[in-house]
């Protein structure tokens, strides 16, 4: 059954509004606040989105993919911080009193990451196993004090399939993107797609990590896939059909940025001076623009010359 009925904010019902929704990852141009969140979007039965502040860039949200079963819990991706993790347990405790049975590592980045600790030691970790070694080497040069870094114990190479409480659930390696090891969520009844960072939502591609043309082509594979709604890992879930717009949106801009790296490596342009010379056409209006855009443009350099692994 598919369903988008409801914005949950703090527990509270809201309409979801008629109007069209500034198309932004930027919570300062929506008009709202840090207290207007976490905040939990019904995609369909027992199946949820979860927006909260992400503290490491303040202004957009890191979301999760939460799927409610009898069988219990399985949340995609984390959030920065114990604090915010910490609440996300709770609130995933008000709507079900099952447990949370799996975690699956859509990015291994902190903003997704740094939280796991407060996840419950029963929970299981799944990742990839390019993220699952990079997981355990920062576990083994963790600095004292710091949160403690879970390592997934079980992974997933290429497709493995769940199901629980009669919900079927597919964990999707479509290739390299944001990082070497993006998993996605795929629930095939509900036609609901989680892209970690492999999508953000009105967020200028972060690439210092990426894989430029192999992020093309997962992004294409995703959209071969029977989909409805495209869930973001940042930037605001919203209604199906903007979502749907929106990761076509990202995946030009993605397409653009490779261009545009290419047209300047191949032209001989200084890297220092490169993203400068890029034009990027209404993307450089997206959130984070002035952030990513050197180190993106530096990614396809450094694919261009061979030295990515």
């Amino acid at each position: 059954m598919r369903l988008w009925v409801f914005f949950v904010v703090a527990f509270g019902l809201v309409g979801l509004a008629a109007q069209e929704p500034i198309r932004t990852a930027d919570i300062n141009l929506r008009s709202l606040k840090p207290s207007d969140f976490p905040r939990i979007t019904t995609l369909a039965a027992n199946v949820y989105a979860y927006e909260q502040i992400d503290p490491t860039k303040r202004t957009i949200t890191a979301n999760n993919l939460i799927v409610v079963t009898s069988d219990g819990v399985l949340v995609a991706d984390g959030q920065g911080t114990v604090a915010n993790t910490t609440r996300l347990v709770a609130d995933i405790a008000r709507l079900t009193p099952q447990p949370i049975r799996y975690v699956v590592v859509g990015s291994e980045h902190g903003d997704h990451r740094g939280g796991d600790s407060a996840f419950p030691q029963s929970a299981t970790f799944i990742a990839h196993p390019y993220s699952q070694g990079n997981l355990r080497r920062q576990a083994e040069n963790q600095r004292p004090g710091a949160a403690r870094v879970v390592v997934p114990t079980e992974t997933v190479s290429d497709k493995r399939v769940l199901m629980l409480g009669g919900t079927e659930v597919q964990i999707l390696f479509l290739g390299r993107a944001h990082t070497g090891g993006d998993l996605e969520i795929y629930l095939p009844r509900e036609r609901i797609l989680y892209m970690s960072e492999v999508f953000s939502n009105r967020v200028f591609p972060s690439m210092a990590n990426g894989f430029p043309t192999e992020w093309l082509a997962t992004l294409a594979r995703a959209e071969q896939l029977p989909v409805d709604l495209f869930v973001p890992a940042h930037g605001f879930v919203d209604s199906p059909a903007v979502l749907k717009e929106e990761e076509r949106n990202y995946h030009k801009a993605v397409e653009l940025i490779v261009a545009e790296g290419t047209r300047l490596h191949d032209g001989k342009v200084p890297l220092d001076t490169a993203s400068a010379s890029a034009n990027f056409g209404a993307f450089d209006g997206w959130t984070r623009a002035a952030n990513n855009a050197y180190q993106a443009i530096k990614r396809v350099y450094a694919e261009r010359d061979g030295q990515l692994p």
